[in-house]
């Protein structure tokens, strides 16, 4: 009779176990299906404001062509490095994403240009995955937690988190200095979905947060051939060692740190502009050079 009960636990454990590595597979899998060439159509409208005499700012719209290069791939980690084409043959450095499983570590914004590091306890972030997004200077942006869900054929994976202003509202408003973001990540049958309610909120060291109006934003990935992005796939090839080491200087420098703030510009330049200007060959103590000049 004991045999018997040791062998039925015994079953037991090993089927959680084969459940929980076979959703972690189908996690992993969402997460690479947004891998690929992609024409991307971005559309945001603000839909409320707390503030009767707020004026609502103009719809935004723009269209791009994109690749989503898989540059790590492993049991507990997936990164996918985003770059642009322009008119076929001009490739810009992108966004990129790094997934983690059941990180502890966050990055979370706390406006100003600064991040404070977040350890959450091993219980809350059981079989969730940590989605970090990186700046084109792969300087942190935003991070968040959650858990990838599987049902009725849909693949869903949501999260609210503070961030920065988007880069197409930080060089022209000041009213708000904190984007909350409630991101909606969707594998569909034509590619991808972000899907966003945002609020965006003025956050002040003597009062209380203060939300200047919200706004709905699409980001639809529509799938397209794999050689439309060709120029894209050269460029990495030619490049990905130097955004290696970028990536390097910076888990170094985001580990040594609690509290990470930058500096807007240097000598009139931005990071990004710094980091472009670099040679493929260039030095990992050239690299963490033009980098820590940005740390305060």
């Amino acid at each position: 009779m004991k045999k018997l009960l040791q062998f039925t636990v015994l079953l037991l454990f090993i089927s959680i176990s084969v459940r929980a590595q076979s959703k972690k597979d189908q996690d992993k899998q969402a997460i690479k299906d947004m891998c690929g060439c992609y024409e991307v159509t971005f559309k945001y409208a603000e839909t409320f404001s707390p503030d009767g005499n707020y004026t609502k700012h103009d719809d935004y719209y723009a269209s791009a062509l994109e690749w989503a290069q898989l540059i790590e791939d492993e049991e507990n980690k997936i990164s996918i490095q985003h770059l642009l084409v322009v008119q076929d043959t001009m490739v810009i450095k992108h966004w990129r994403q790094d997934w983690s499983f059941e990180d502890p570590n966050l990055f979370i914004y706390d406006a100003n240009n600064t991040w404070n590091r977040v350890e959450r306890d091993n219980q809350s972030i059981k079989g969730q995955w940590a989605q970090k997004v990186y700046q084109v200077d792969d300087s942190p942006r935003y991070s968040g937690s959650a858990t990838w869900i599987h049902v009725d054929g849909k693949k869903i994976w949501q999260n609210t988190t503070p961030a920065p202003l988007p880069r197409r509202e930080y060089t022209h408003r000041s009213d708000y200095n904190i984007m909350e973001r409630n991101n909606q990540v969707q594998i569909t049958t034509y590619g991808w979905l972000h899907e966003q309610d945002n609020s965006k909120v003025l956050h002040a060291a003597d009062a209380d947060d203060r939300i200047i109006a919200e706004e709905k934003g699409y980001n639809i990935y529509e799938q397209v051939a794999d050689e439309r992005c060709a120029a894209a796939q050269s460029w990495w090839e030619a490049n990905q060692e130097l955004w290696a080491k970028v990536r390097k200087e910076w888990d170094r420098i985001l580990a040594s740190k609690e509290r990470l703030k930058l500096k807007k510009k240097v000598d009139g330049k931005r990071l990004y502009s710094v980091l472009f200007d670099l040679k493929p060959t260039a030095t990992t103590a050239e690299i963490h050079q033009a980098i820590i000049a940005f740390v305060e």
